[in-house]
C-alpha cells in the first residue's frame, strides 16, 4: 500500500499536465492585446449565452469567466489599466448581451414597412448599453484586484452588484442575470428561494470562475496544482450545497391543491401581425369564446367545473370596457360561479373633463353578468413597447412605440395593488415582462396566496426570448414560495406550483387550453421575508474573505 505523502505526490504529478495547460491558456489570454483581445471577450460573451435558459449548459461558464478574469488579468500589464479591463467587460457584455438579446429585433420584423430600419439600432445599441453595467464591473474589480482565488470573490461581487443596479436603473432590465446559470433543474432552483437570483449570482460567478485558480500569474507548477485542486474544490462544494438543498426542500413532496378550484388557461396562438388588424378583431374574439368552451381533450364542455378562466394579456384586440357586445358575450360565456381573469387595455378620460386620455394595460376580472369584478393596471412599462422616453419630443419627430398607442401607456398605481378575484386567494397580478423583476412581485406588507401572469410573446416568433421569459417567470414562484398560473398568447402558458414544477404547459406555437387545479402557496420564503438583504450580506461576506484571504502568490 502506498504512504499517504506518496499518494499525494502522485496525485499532484497526475494533476500538474492540467494545471500547466491551464497556465499557458491563460498567459496566452492575458497577452491579447488591442482588437484581439475585444474581439475574443466578445465571442467569449457570446458563447456564455449558452449557460442560459433554454440551453442551460452552464459548465461553458466555467470556461467562459476564467477568460474573462484572465484578460483582467492581463489588463494590469497595460499602459491603462483601468481602461482595458473597462475594455474586457464592456466587449464581454455586448457578445453576452447581443447574443442573449438578438430576438427582441423580431418584435422590428411585425410591422416591418414601418419598424424594421430600426432593427439593426435595436439589437446593437441594448447590448451596447448594457454592457457598460460589465465594463464597470470589471473595472471595479480590476481596482481592488488581488492574485489568486481573492479577485475572484472581488469579480464575483462586482458582477453581483452590475446585475443589481441592472435590474434597477432607470426602469431596470434584469433579463438573464448571470445567477439563472445555476437553475438548470428543479433541485438546483430551490436556493432562489433563500438568495434570490442575484444572491446566486455571487456563487454562480465564484464557482464557475474557480478554474482560473488554477493559472496565477507566473504559478510554478506546485502552486497551479494546488490551484486546480482548489478550483475543483470550490466548483464541487457550490453545486452540491446546491442540489443537496434543493432535494431537501423538495422531499415534503408537492402542497395541496386549493379546494373547490379549478381552472382553465387559454392559448389562441393569434399571430402578432394579425392581432391588431380591425379586420380580424371579431374573428380573434370569436376564437377565444370557441377555444374557452372545449376542454383540454377537446370536448366541447361550456366550462362546466370550471371556476376560473384566464386569457393572456391584451387578448381582445379592442378596449372590451366600451364594447357593450363584448362584455355581454363575455356574461354568455361564463356559467354561474366561474370568472375570466384577462388581460386587456383601456382608456380612462380625465375626471375634470380633459382632452387627454389616460390608456392603461390591465388585468381584468369579469363576472356572469360581464361586469368588471377587479382590475388591475400594469406598473412596470416596457420602454419603446409601450411607451417612449421623452413620448413628446420623439413623436413630434414621427416615432412611436412598438404597440402604436399615441401617447403611449400610463403607469399604474404604486406600490402593486393585490387583486381581489372572487374563488381564488389575494392575486399578485404580472403583466408581460413584469415577471423578471425579482422582489418586486410582491410589494407592500400584504402577501398574495396565487401570482397570474399574463402575456404575449408573440412579438418574438420561435425564438429563445420566449423560452428565457418562461423560465424567469418560473422562478419568481420559486423566490416568493406561491403558485402560478401563466397565460401567454402564443406560448408559453403553464400551471406551476410553489417550488417551480411545472403541472401542465402549452408550448410556443401550440393552439389549446390547459385544465387544472391550483396548488396552494407555501410557507413565506427566507427570500419573501427578507429580499435581498442575503445578497447583500454574502457580499459583504465576500468582500471581507477576499481582503483577509492570503494572496496565492
Amino acid at each position: 500500500m502506498a504512504s499517504k505523502p506518496q499518494a499525494a505526490s502522485d496525485a499532484a504529478v497526475a494533476a500538474a499536465p492540467a494545471a500547466g495547460n491551464f497556465a499557458d491558456v491563460s498567459a496566452a489570454v492575458a497577452r491579447l492585446r488591442g482588437w484581439r483581445r475585444m474581439a475574443a471577450a466578445i465571442a467569449t460573451g457570446a458563447l456564455s449565452v449558452l449557460a442560459m435558459a433554454p440551453f442551460f449548459l452552464w459548465p461553458v461558464l466555467a470556461v467562459t469567466l476564467p477568460i474573462l478574469v484572465w484578460m483582467i488579468d492581463g489588463a494590469g500589464a497595460d499602459r491603462r489599466p483601468l481602461r482595458a479591463a473597462f475594455s474586457a467587460g464592456w466587449c464581454f457584455g455586448f457578445g453576452y448581451f447581443f447574443a442573449g438579446l438578438f430576438w427582441i429585433g423580431e418584435a422590428f420584423l411585425v410591422e416591418a414597412e414601418v419598424f424594421a430600419w430600426l432593427m439593426p439600432f435595436a439589437i446593437t445599441v441594448m447590448p451596447a448599453g448594457l454592457g457598460l453595467f460589465y465594463g464597470a464591473a470589471a473595472l471595479v474589480a480590476r481596482l481592488c484586484w488581488r492574485k489568486g482565488l481573492p479577485r475572484l470573490l472581488v469579480l464575483a461581487v462586482a458582477l453581483g452588484m452590475a446585475e443589481w443596479l441592472r435590474g434597477h436603473i432607470l426602469t431596470g432590465f434584469p433579463w438573464n442575470v448571470l445567477g439563472y446559470a445555476l437553475t438548470f433543474n428543479l433541485p438546483a432552483m430551490q436556493m432562489a428561494g433563500v438568495l434570490g437570483i442575484y444572491g446566486l449570482t455571487l456563487w454562480t460567478v465564484l464557482a464557475l470562475a474557480a478554474p482560473a485558480v488554477s493559472a496565477a500569474d507566473g504559478a510554478e507548477q506546485r502552486r497551479a496544482v494546488r490551484g486546480l485542486v482548489s478550483g475543483g474544490l470550490i466548483l464541487a462544494a457550490v453545486l452540491v450545497t446546491l442540489l443537496g438543498y434543493g432535494a431537501f426542500s423538495l422531499s415534503a413532496g408537492p402542497a395541496p391543491m386549493l379546494p373547490g378550484v379549478k381552472i382553465r388557461i387559454v392559448q389562441p396562438s393569434v399571430p402578432q401581425r394579425d392581432k391588431w388588424r380591425p379586420e380580424k378583431q371579431r374573428e380573434i374574439f370569436l376564437g377565444h369564446l370557441a377555444l374557452s368552451r372545449r376542454s383540454a381533450s377537446g370536448t366541447l364542455d361550456d366550462l362546466e367545473g370550471i371556476t376560473h378562466l384566464v386569457w393572456a394579456e391584451a387578448a381582445m384586440p379592442f378596449m372590451p370596457l366600451s364594447t357593450p357586445e363584448a362584455l355581454a358575450a363575455i356574461g354568455e360565456l361564463l356559467p354561474d360561479g366561474t370568472h375570466l381573469v384577462t388581460g386587456a387595455l383601456r382608456i380612462e378620460t380625465a375626471a375634470t373633463g380633459e382632452a387627454r386620455r389616460r390608456a392603461y394595460n390591465s388585468l381584468m376580472t369579469f363576472d356572469t353578468e360581464g361586469r368588471l369584478a377587479a382590475l388591475y393596471d400594469k406598473i412596470h412599462l416596457v420602454p419603446f413597447g409601450e411607451y417612449l422616453p421623452f413620448q413628446a419630443t420623439l413623436e413630434s419627430i414621427g416615432l412611436e412605440q412598438l404597440t402604436r398607442m399615441r401617447g403611449g401607456f400610463s403607469v399604474g398605481s404604486k406600490p402593486r395593488p393585490l387583486i381581489a378575484v372572487p374563488g381564488l386567494p389575494l392575486v399578485g397580478g404580472l403583466i408581460c415582462y413584469e415577471a423578471i423583476f425579482p422582489a418586486a412581485v410582491v410589494q407592500g406588507e400584504a402577501r398574495p396566496g396565487l401570482l397570474i401572469n399574463v402575456t404575449n410573446d408573440g412579438w418574438f416568433g420561435n425564438t429563445t426570448g420566449p423560452r428565457q421569459h418562461f423560465h424567469q417567470s418560473r422562478l419568481r414562484a420559486v423566490e416568493e414560495g406561491l403558485p402560478l398560473i401563466r397565460s401567454a398568447n402564443n406560448g408559453i402558458s403553464a400551471l406551476i406550483d410553489a417550488e417551480g414544477r411545472v403541472l401542465s404547459r402549452l408550448d410556443l406555437n401550440h393552439r389549446g387550453v390547459i385544465d387544472g387545479l391550483v396548488p396552494s402557496a407555501r410557507a413565506p420564503t427566507i427570500y419573501s421575508r427578507f429580499g435581498d438583504l442575503l445578497f447583500v450580506l454574502n457580499a459583504l461576506l465576500f468582500l471581507l474573505a477576499a481582503f483577509v484571504a492570503p494572496q496565492d502568490g
